[in-house]
């Protein structure tokens, strides 16, 4: 090895040796759960409990009148979270057509007894009591759903299941709440109106959505009474779908049209005609509006 050589491989381990001093004193000052923290992303579990709406039921060519697909609003809110650097751990236990009845009793055509969506949702909850995590509550459409059957609402059954609804969401929400652990955020869902759209088919359709209208803001103040007194933020899908908005007139054939029944139209299947319609479930682009719904009561995990 030459002269040159050797004051240069000199340099180059004194200079190492001084690169090694400066990382050992900033990992000092910094400490390991900084530097750990550098290389991490937060990881949260997703826990989506309800009925069919939080399972993103759409018709398929599967399934013309609708099955689970990975287009609900979960599934987008998992997407969503990813993008800020969120690792959401998803696990929906949703069941179309459950009520609240079906979900603390069983009775539905997810869960065999004695299991039901609420007694694994609280196994869940329990098994993972010390982490950070998301629950969203989508209940109380199918309780009160049977009552709007056939163009007509058979008011004595609305009063006697919201009544039956009033009692039941608070049970559930206790007993999630109670197993839940202290990092554990909740957050509850309102219903959108999918009957505004028969306003657009005749004057028949016309009548039955307007008896709606009362018949599911009932619903919804129920929902948001029952979230309110648990102190659990609301996602307000009505908003987002536009449907408290001022009934400006659209026209379709010449006849006026509410606004809203358009904006129902737009974000559900009620308005496709033939094997896919008429359906009561979002679109993409309703299970979207109902994803930012959800996303803008979340906190910055």
């Amino acid at each position: 090895m030459t002269e040159p050589d050797r004051r240069n491989r000199s340099r180059l381990g004194a200079l190492g040796a001084l690169f090694s001093v400066l990382v050992v004193s900033v990992l000092g000052i910094l400490g390991p759960s900084a530097v750990a923290g550098a290389a991490t992303s937060t990881t949260v579990f997703y826990l989506d409990l309800g009925a069919s709406v939080s399972v993103g039921v759409q018709p398929t060519s599967n399934a013309p009148q609708g099955q689970p697909t990975d287009r609900g609003y979960a599934n987008r809110l998992v997407a969503l979270e990813a993008a800020r650097g969120v690792t959401m751990q998803l696990t929906e236990l949703g069941c179309p057509g459950e009520s609240t009845t079906t979900m603390i009793n069983g009775g539905d055509k997810c869960y065999q007894a004695p299991n039901n969506q609420l007694s694994n949702a609280i196994a869940f909850l329990s098994a993972h009591y010390g982490q950070t995590g998301l629950v969203t509550l989508d209940l109380g459409f199918n309780d009160v759903a049977p009552c709007l059957r056939g163009g007509l609402v058979d008011s004595a059954c609305v009063s006697q299941n919201l009544a039956i609804l009033q009692r039941q969401l608070p049970q559930i929400i206790t007993s999630l709440k109670q197993v839940a652990g202290p990092n554990v955020t909740f957050v509850g869902l309102n219903h959108y109106n999918p009957y505004l759209a028969r306003s657009i088919i005749g004057a028949k359709g016309a009548r039955f959505a307007s008896m709606s209208v009362t018949v599911i803001q009932q619903l919804n103040t129920v929902l948001e009474r029952a979230y309110a007194a648990n102190s659990i933020p609301l996602a307000n899908v009505v908003t987002a779908f536009s449907q408290n908005a001022p009934r400006s007139l659209a026209l379709r054939n010449g006849r006026p049209i509410p606004a809203n029944a358009v904006q129902a139209c737009s974000l559900t299947w009620m308005c496709r005609m033939g094997r896919y319609g008429a359906n009561l479930h979002p679109n993409n682009a309703g299970y979207e509006a109902i994803t930012d719904a959800i996303f803008a009561v979340l906190p910055k995990w």
